[in-house]
């Protein structure tokens, strides 16, 4: 028996359950996000001073569907970053395809059941140890934590285990990253979260933490 299930649709109960993912709570296991190496040019803030107010005056309009957030916020963002430029390289609704057999064992039958997630990733760059993952901002108040379990389990499908994989949800305004190891169990971490909306400018954060993650997988 085959049962698919659909990647937005996954749980981190069932992540837990079925891949014995793990969340870490060491402050070590991932300090990419809050040890800022790259130094950010005048030039640079600026041109995220424009990302910035390009959406919240966009948004004032109407509401931002996923294209209109990868055009005006994430595509400015990987281009800072550096992620167009070689030795990297980005595709574009990526599939992704889990399978897993699962045995269930009752008192009328013992039946083996094959799972099949499947799911497209929105942005996958870097040979596919950086996922980045849009959710349509319909509401402002969409939350991201829907979006992470699903980008956990694109990361889970990393073809290269041996290497840290990293992950950015967003949603325009909203913006959180996550990094995850496959050893003997798959462990992961989440960086805070960060907005738009405080007064301190956090996409300056965000490009920092995009080109130290640029930095580890070159």
């Amino acid at each position: 028996m085959i049962q698919v299930i659909q990647a937005q649709n996954v749980t981190l109960a069932y992540l837990k359950e079925r891949f014995a993912l793990y969340k870490s709570e060491d402050e070590q296991f991932f300090t990419e996000w809050f040890d800022y190496i790259p130094n950010i040019s005048e030039l640079e803030n600026q041109s995220l001073d424009r990302v910035k107010n390009n959406y919240l005056n966009v948004l004032e309009n109407a509401p931002l569907l996923e294209e209109a957030v990868k055009l005006v916020v994430l595509s400015p963002l990987l281009d800072l970053a550096g992620f167009y430029r070689h030795p990297f390289y980005i595709t574009t609704e990526e599939s992704v395809e889990i399978r897993e057999e699962v045995i269930i064992d009752n008192e009328v039958s013992t039946e083996e059941i094959k799972e099949i997630i499947k799911g497209k990733i929105d942005v996958l760059v870097l040979q596919n140890q950086l996922w980045l993952l849009i959710i349509e901002s319909k509401m402002s108040s969409f939350s991201l934590a829907k979006a992470i379990p699903q980008a956990l389990t694109y990361m889970l499908a990393n073809p290269h285990p041996e290497n840290p994989a990293y992950s950015l949800v967003m949603n325009g305004e909203d913006f959180q990253f996550i990094k995850l190891i496959k050893h003997d169990k798959p462990i992961y971490a989440l960086s805070d979260r960060f907005t738009l909306y405080r007064h301190q400018h956090e996409l300056y954060k965000v490009l920092n933490i995009l080109k130290t993650i640029s930095k580890i997988v070159n």
